[in-house]
C-alpha cells in the first residue's frame, strides 16, 4: 500500500490536459495518451507535486461526504496510475 504521506507527481513528460477533440481530459505522455473518466480527472487534477496523498484525500472526502470515504478507492487508483508509469511518488522529507 502506499504511504499516505508521499507526494504524488506526474512523470517528467507526462501531463493532464482537457482533449476537445476526445471530448474529455486524457493524459498526454510521449509514447500517446489514455483518456480518463471524470472520477480519475478529479484526483489527478490535485496532483501539483505539493499536495500529499492525505491531502488529495481529505480535499476529496470533504468534496464528496456522501461517497462515505473515498480512501480506498484513491489509494487502489494511484496504484494503478503508478503502475502505468503515470505517477511517481516523493517520500517525506
Amino acid at each position: 500500500m502506499i504511504n499516505e504521506q508521499t507526494t504524488p507527481m506526474f512523470r517528467r513528460g507526462y501531463r493532464l490536459q482537457w482533449e476537445e477533440v476526445q471530448n474529455c481530459h486524457v493524459i498526454l505522455y510521449p509514447e500517446g495518451m489514455a483518456k480518463l473518466n471524470d472520477s480519475a480527472t478529479l484526483i489527478l487534477e490535485l496532483v501539483d507535486g505539493q499536495r500529499t496523498l492525505a491531502d488529495i484525500i481529505a480535499v476529496l472526502n470533504t468534496r464528496f461526504p456522501e461517497a462515505g470515504g473515498v480512501d480506498d478507492d484513491v489509494k487502489e487508483f494511484f496504484a494503478a496510475a503508478r503502475e502505468q508509469k503515470w505517477i511517481i511518488f516523493r517520500e517525506p522529507a
